[in-house]
Order: structure tokens, then sequence, then C-alpha cells
């Protein structure tokens, strides 16, 4: 595995000519963005994309789970000279103003009484109350009210923000994932394949029992994330595959210390499990496509009249030559986080996790660690972005 990549936090990302960094990456293939799910921690994706449209990369393909898949939503939906704008407008109509923006950047308190204020009145723009689920846990309300909160706010802020034909055009292509309440199985909706709305972007970000299933072709869907957080296999299965360069952006701890509270035990176990097993996945990955160049180089060095006989033929087509090159950016945590992190919408956890988000994705394109030589038999070559003082950067 290649070695991460590391870099001091207040070192301040260097000035660069926007065109060698489009350049390079035309030359790798496809750019995609991948988003994970995680509210509140989904404002480090806004810096990501800001960082990448100041030097003139545009996405050609975004995945996302829940406000992965919502962010990624807005991006598709909107010509590339509006996307950060209503990318930010979103932010600021679910972000707390008023009274709990005033102590927004107090230590402990202001994120005590954005958090506070969410649990209790929801959030402008994103949800708000059920007030029949508070009736009790056995109250029948329907399998699609079966929530304590209504995102029917929500749906109207998406609708104000995207523009479906846009969504739908394929540049870029957007695909977002949800669960399917009756098997759990993870399902992907991809605007390559079929027509993508609202529902789908809902769907992905259902996550219960805070917010009710959306129904889909008569199928309830849950947030995508409960399955899986990460959503990279979408990539790395994707027919037919193509070389490009992904940047996979993690905003849960995959390392942490070992917890000595409970409170700490609810943070840690959060980051566990939303983290979705991404270095299996990624151990899971290089294996795969290691072996797929090794078949492909193999069946190179057969003679002619060999590799042209149907049963040759048929396992050499097991080999791939195709090339990604995986970008994983770890979002740092907020000094004082705790398990309700994920519901920080103050606007002051907002700005911070969005700056971290633009620096680091700065340092990365300044770096192009997707330059320096690699092992020609690697179909996936990984490149870790941490910060120093990140949990298990360096």
């Amino acid at each position: 595995m290649k070695r991460s990549q590391s870099f001091t936090a207040d070192a301040p990302p260097q000035a660069a000519d926007p065109s060698p960094t489009r350049k390079s990456f035309r030359d790798l293939g496809q750019v995609v963005l991948v988003f994970q799910g995680g509210g509140a921690l989904g404002a480090y994706q806004i810096g990501v994309y800001e960082a990448l449209r100041e030097r003139g990369v545009e996405p050609d393909w975004i995945i996302g789970t829940s406000i992965g898949a919502i962010n990624g939503a807005i991006l598709a939906g909107n010509a590339p000279e509006n996307r950060l704008s209503a990318l930010e407008e979103f932010w600021r109509r679910v972000s707390h103003g008023g009274l709990v923006s005033l102590f927004s950047g107090a230590p402990s308190l202001g994120p005590f009484l954005a958090n506070f204020a969410t649990v209790t009145t929801g959030l402008p723009g994103f949800f708000k109350p059920n007030p029949l689920a508070f009736m009790g846990a056995s109250a029948p309300l329907g399998p699609e009210s079966a929530g304590y909160y209504s995102t029917a706010p929500l749906a109207a802020t998406l609708g104000d923000l995207i523009n479906l034909s846009r969504l739908n055009s394929g540049a870029p292509r957007l695909t977002v994932g949800a669960a399917k309440v009756a098997t759990g199985e993870m399902r992907y909706f991809d605007s390559r394949d079929m027509p993508l709305d609202l529902k789908h972007v809902m769907a992905s970000g259902a996550l219960p029992p805070a917010f009710p299933a959306v129904r889909i072709d008569g199928d309830l869907y849950w947030d995508g994330g409960i399955v899986s957080n990460t959503p990279v296999e979408a990539i790395f299965d994707d027919r037919p595959r193509r070389d490009g360069i992904i940047f996979s952006v993690h905003i849960w701890q995959p390392h942490g210390a070992e917890p000595s509270t409970i409170t700490q035990v609810m943070n840690r176990q959060k980051d566990v499990q939303y983290s979705s097993r991404s270095a299996t996945h990624i151990a899971r990955q290089k294996q795969l496509h290691r072996l797929r160049h090794v078949i492909a180089e193999l069946a190179k060095r057969l003679p002619a009249a060999e590799r042209e006989k149907p049963e040759v033929s048929e396992l050499a087509a097991y080999g791939c030559l195709t090339r990604m090159h995986v970008v994983r950016l770890l979002a740092p945590a907020l000094a004082g986080e705790d398990h309700m992190k994920d519901i920080d919408f103050s606007r002051e956890g907002v700005k911070q996790r969005r700056q971290f988000g633009r620096e680091d994705t700065l340092r990365a394109l300044d770096r192009a660690p997707w330059t320096e030589p690699h092992d020609p038999l690697e179909g996936f070559v990984l490149h870790e972005i941490e910060r120093e003082g990140t949990p298990g950067g360096r």
C-alpha cells in the first residue's frame, strides 16, 4: 500500500496555475468525487469542490450517500458557474442563524446550543419535528411517515436549488446510494441508466429512525449509509471500467484513540460504524485490480494462435489494464467535537469544516502524488492525504 501523504496543517497552500493540474487529470482519465454521508460533517465537501474549481477541475462523475448525495445532486443539478453558490446557499439555509449563530464561535457553548436547537426544533430548510412520532414508539404512523422528523423542508429546498434537467444531463454523471428496507440491499440510482428526481436523493438521506423511508417504484428505501457509507464499490464494479482519478472524501475518522468515557465511546462508535470498513474495501480492490493486470500481462505473452482459442479468450477477458488513482482525503476532527458532531450545523462548525476541505484539497493538488512512479502491475494506486495531528496521520 502506498505510504500515507501528510503535511503540516498551518502551512498555506501554494499558488498554482490550474492548467497543469487539469492536463495531468485529463491524461489520467475521468475525475470522480466520492462523498460519504455524515450530516453536518458534509460541510468539508464544500471545501473539496471549492478547491477543485479554483484549479479548473470539474468532476465527470459524483457518487454519494446521505449528505454526500445531497451535495452531489446540488453540484450535478447546476451549471458549473452556479455550482458553488448553490452549495453555499444550501448550507446557509440548513445552518443555524438567529440567536444560535451569535454564540456559534463560543467553545463548547456554541455547538451545544446548535445541537440542542437541531434536536428540539429541527433545521430550517432541512427537517422539522413530526409531532405524531412523539406520541409513543408504537404509534401507527405509516411506512412513509415513520420518523421523528419530517423532511418536507428538505424537499422544498432541493426543489429550489436543483435543476432536474441539468442533473440528468450526464455532465456530471450522478450516482446516489440507498438501502432497500425490505431486503437490506444497497441500490445505486444512476443518472447514466435512468432519470433521477428528488426522491432518489431524499431516499439516500433517509436515515432511520430520525427520517422516514422514501418509496420509489413501490419499494421503501433508507439512507444508503447504513449499508455502505463510502460507496467506492460503485466505481470499481462499474462496466465498462475506465481509467481515472478518484477523490474519495472521508468525513469520519477510521483511526482513533482508545475511549475512556461514555461520550468518547459513543463518538468512536460512530466513527467506526460510518467509516464503512474503508481499509478492508481498499485492500480488496487493490488485490482485484492487481490480479486483472496480471491476467492481462500473462495473456499478452501467449502465442497469437493460443490467444485466439475461444476458451483462452474467455479467460483473458478477466484481465483489465485500467488504472485508478484513488486520492483519499480524510477530514480532521474539530477541537472539542463529540458524538453529536454530525448534527453540529452551527455557522462556525460549517465554516471550519469547509475551510479544512479546501486547504486539504489544495495541498493534495499541489503535491500531485499521482504523478509519482508506481508499480505498472498496480491497477489501483492509493494516495492517502492526512493532516499531521489527524489520528493515523504522520
